[in-house]
């Protein structure tokens, strides 16, 4: 991570900070897990100059080389300590595993993986019961403004009224969805260069962390798969079409596509469903976990943002889903995100939903106002549901929240940071 975007991340508290030093007071390991240059690094070296723990970081070959070569005496000799991309070596986890077993204490080790830790192949062993994760995805629009965590998903699920900022004009939300949230592409000064980075980190991923995470070497087909689903943002996952654009079948696609999940470069969202409903399509959607990231492999930039409202819609869905999953990330009540569509082809672009069955509806649009039609597809979920249908929300790209209805309103975008 380059200086400036080392500055950056020092200087924008990241939400989950307090959860990790709570998890560390009451659990004998704790994980950070999140796509690469996500700012875990920085959070974690904070974190163990703080706590005066040792730090190791498996970026580094000479440790690497001793922690794939002798997991177990890596592990023996540390008291707390934290250890960054463990996933580079993946039998410390069962290292570690025996040393917490035989020593105990809660805060032993704080690990951090840019792949999915326990979820792999390759993964040993689950640390189940001794583990407690969480997920540090790019910074939010809270956090890069430095504000508190948003209270949005409280707020929906609790019928609350909408708090928002001034909403952003259409230019200023145009750059804030070309940049995302990696803070390396937004330490970069020019639109340019941060496409550059991005281009540069997809890369990376085809080349280098496919083949770490599962032996797959196949770098042209990996970066023409990345290109493929960039153009593919926010619809329907269609394998057999991204198989004949690649040149392989269709549970080669799925399983590379997991291999990008794996990686937190994309995220399938799944269809909503509850019995009683038919003609649900059952089909997942897939989006990218940074609309930065897609913006760049898409070749957007602001010159064709301000005249194609249809290529910032997209993005804007794309934004939408990265800050719905920070949040996610950090809610005290297990949320999932899924979206609706039927076979009247009336959809709900995101379809959050909390135990015992409550459900939150948001729909994304790129006009500066909401229109009733901009509503059928909440209606129809808000009517199906009933009682456990608790707000219906379509952001737009407005300043004003406006009431459309029983638990039905349009707000701007900034209700999600504010």
């Amino acid at each position: 991570m380059s200086e400036d975007a080392i500055m950056l991340t020092n200087r924008v508290p990241r939400h989950v900070e307090g959860r990790l030093r709570e998890a560390l007071a009451d659990t004998r390991v704790v994980a950070v897990v999140g796509p690469r240059q996500s700012g875990k690094t920085t959070l974690t070296r904070r974190l163990a100059a703080i706590d005066g723990r040792a730090y190791f970081t498996l970026d580094d070959a000479q440790t690497r080389a001793f922690a794939l070569e002798d997991p177990t005496g890596f592990v023996r000799e540390l008291d707390r300590a934290a250890i960054d991309e463990v996933q580079r070596a993946p039998d410390l986890l069962l290292a570690i595993k025996q040393s917490v077993d035989l020593d105990p204490r809660p805060g032993r080790f704080l690990i951090t993986g840019s792949a999915d830790l326990f979820g792999g192949t390759r993964a040993p062993d689950s640390l189940a019961g001794r583990v407690e994760t969480h997920e540090l995805l790019p910074l939010s629009q809270a956090e890069i403004a430095r504000l508190a965590p948003s209270t949005f998903l409280a707020r929906c699920f609790a019928g609350q009224p909408l708090k928002a900022t001034r909403a952003a004009r259409p230019r200023s939300l145009g750059a804030r969805v070309l940049a995302g949230g990696f803070p390396e592409a937004l330490a970069r000064r020019s639109g340019p260069r941060r496409r550059d980075w991005l281009r540069a980190y997809a890369r990376a991923l085809a080349e280098r962390d496919v083949t770490e995470l599962a032996g797959v070497d196949k770098h042209g087909q990996m970066a023409k798969l990345i290109a493929h689903l960039a153009l593919a943002n926010g619809q329907l996952l269609n394998l057999t079409d991204l198989g004949a654009r690649v040149g392989v079948d269709a549970k080669t696609i799925d399983r590379w596509v997991a291999l990008f999940e794996a990686l937190y470069l994309v995220r399938r969202v799944r269809p909503w469903h509850r019995n009683g409903l038919s003609r649900l399509v059952k089909t997942p959607k897939l989006h990218f976990l940074d609309s930065g990231l897609v913006a760049a492999l898409q070749g957007v930039d602001e010159r064709l943002l301000s005249r194609d409202r249809k290529a910032l819609g997209g993005l804007l869905e794309c934004l939408v889903f990265t800050e719905l999953s920070k949040a996610v990330a950090l809610a005290e009540v297990s949320t999932t995100i899924c979206h609706y569509r039927d076979k009247d082809q009336v959809e709900v672009d995101f379809v959050l939903e909390q135990s015992p069955g409550q459900v939150v509806g948001i729909e994304v649009k790129a006009s500066a106002t909401a229109h009733p039609d901009d509503f059928r597809g909440l209606l129809r979920l808000r009517d199906a549901l009933g009682k456990d249908f608790k707000r219906g929300v379509v952001l737009h790209d407005g300043d004003r929240v406006m009431p459309f209805g029983d638990r039905l309103v349009a707000a701007p975008l900034s209700v999600l940071w504010s």
